[in-house]
Order: C-alpha cells, then sequence, then structure tokens
C-alpha cells in the first residue's frame, strides 16, 4: 500500500503526507515496557516509511524510552523528508501513571532523552502537553512551561514548538510567547468538541493533529458508522479516517499500530473518497 503522493499539507515549513503515523502502540501495553514482538515493531515502522508516510508522532514518555529507541533502530539514518514530531510534559511512574512534568529542568531533561533515543541533534517539532487535566484539557496558564521550551528553541535544540491537550484560550496565550506551528487534541467521528476550533486553525494554516483518530483505547463502534461502511465495501475505521480527511484540509492523522497488515489497512483510507450522503450520515454521530 502507498499513500497519494499529492495529499499533503504544510506543516513546520515541510510538506508532509496527511495521513502519518503514530508510535504509541508500539510499547507494551498501557503504553508501558517493551513492545510484544520487538521484530514486528520496527517491520511496521519501516513498511510506514516504505509506503511513503513522512510524519510520525512519537514521545520518549512512550515505554518510556521503548517507541523512541524504536523507530531509531528502524529507521536511521532518517530519510530527509521525514517529519519526527515528540511531545514533552509528561513523565511515567514506576506503576505506569502519567504524571505532569512541567518544570524547567524536567522539560529540558525531556527534550534531551528525545535527542538521545532518537539519535538526533535538533528535534523537529516539539509539543508542549498540557497536563492540568489527565483525560482532556483544562484551562490553566502555559506560560511558564512554555517560556521554558521556547528558550530550548533559542538553543537550537527544538526547532518548531506545537501544543497538546489545550484550549483555544490556551492557544492564543501561547502566540504571544512563541510562534506554534500546530495543536494535537482528541477529536474523532464521535468526539467533536474542537469544531471551531479546527475551523479557526485552517483558516490561519495551522495544522491540528487529533489523537485517538479511532476512538483510542474504546474504538469508535456506531450503526451508521457500520452502514455507511458495508455500502462504500470499506472498514469502519477506514471510513472514520477518511470523515477526518475530508473534515478540514488541515487535519493530519497519525493513527497508531503494531501490525503491517492494519498499517496498510490504514493508509488504505486516503484513498477513500465519501460521498455527500454518507458525510451526512456520519456528521450526525458526533452531533
Amino acid at each position: 500500500m502507498t499513500i497519494d503522493q499529492a495529499d499533503t499539507y504544510s506543516f513546520a515549513g515541510r510538506d508532509v503526507k496527511r495521513l502519518g503515523y503514530g508510535a504509541m502502540q508500539l510499547a507494551g501495553p498501557g503504553v508501558f515496557g517493551p513492545p510484544r514482538d520487538q521484530d514486528a515493531a520496527l517491520a511496521v515502522l519501516r513498511a510506514a516509511v516504505e509506503a511513503g508516510v513522512n510524519h510520525i508522532d512519537t514521545s520518549d514518555f512512550y515505554g518510556p524510552h521503548v517507541t523512541n529507541r524504536l523507530i531509531r533502530e528502524a529507521l536511521a539514518p532518517y530519510p530527509d523528508d521525514l517529519l519526527i514530531v515528540t511531545k514533552i510534559g509528561a513523565r511515567r511512574g514506576d506503576d505506569a501513571s502519567w504524571l505532569p512534568a512541567f518544570e524547567p529542568n524536567e522539560l529540558t531533561r525531556a527534550v534531551e532523552d528525545n535527542l538521545t533515543n532518537l539519535g538526533l541533534e535538533t528535534l523537529d517539532v516539539v509539543n508542549l502537553r498540557l497536563m492540568f487535566d489527565v483525560h482532556g484539557p483544562a484551562e490553566g496558564s502555559l506560560a511558564a512551561p512554555l517560556k521554558a521550551v521556547a528558550n530550548l528553541q533559542r538553543q537550537g535544540l527544538v526547532r518548531h514548538i506545537g501544543l497538546s491537550n489545550v484550549t483555544p484560550t490556551q492557544f492564543e496565550e501561547a502566540r504571544d510567547i512563541a510562534e506554534i506551528v500546530g495543536v494535537q487534541n482528541q477529536y474523532n467521528l464521535a468526539y467533536r468538541d474542537d469544531d471551531a476550533f479546527i475551523d479557526t486553525l485552517a483558516a490561519e494554516g495551522i495544522a491540528y493533529v487529533p489523537f485517538f483518530p479511532l476512538g483510542g483505547f474504546s474504538p469508535l463502534q456506531s450503526a451508521a458508522l457500520s452502514a455507511v461502511a458495508e455500502r462504500l465495501d470499506a472498514t469502519p475505521l477506514q471510513v472514520a479516517l477518511a470523515w477526518l480527511l475530508q473534515r478540514s484540509p488541515n487535519i493530519l492523522l497519525i493513527p497508531g499500530t503494531s501490525s503491517v497488515a492494519h498499517l496498510n489497512e490504514n493508509l488504505a483510507a486516503a484513498s477513500l473518497t465519501l460521498p455527500e450522503d454518507a458525510v451526512a450520515e456520519l456528521d450526525a454521530i458526533g452531533r
């Protein structure tokens, strides 16, 4: 499976394919510990790049350290057009819990760990992930941690800055501190809180990257989705990805998988065009 070469969007000064790959599922259960099958994990990464994927999303707190080391082993030296996006702002407890890590020394250590484990001298894009609420965006000033990341950018360790798990208010606050090239929030066919936010970002040419585009730990299930998929001779999850691609041109997808077969199934969504009546039925799911 090779994804459409023409369907790209400008992100962090690069033309990236709108269908990328998220590495989170390469770590062990609960995104903690090593993969169940290391060879399979390496094979998925190589297959993604061979298929034309040039946007990979990761973080050094996946594992921790697991996915970045896999990416380095599978893909280094990296293709010139490959954009690797990582995120900081959290750490993992010994019990696999997700904990905030916002202090300047924690953010510096996170950037350094990402650089070391990916084998890079500069990170292409670093998303500051807010952890005021682990389960979703919550208001609160991001000025202090973002200024620390901007300082790392001035040092040449970070090229571009993005935000994750943020509100529109926090996005506006951030723009007074640094240029923001993208937002990564939860959004999918059923979870539509960011509808207006996406449109605002699209008008300004800023990328929006939905995490959990297929529902995350609770995969999307809907009678309407299944019916549309059956009519189009596609899987429900392919239809869900295609809906996101048609929702707005600034949406970049990073569905994750640890299976080459599932990877190819996801990539096939790039060539699926949804007719207007199908889009109307799917839109109703989120209402």
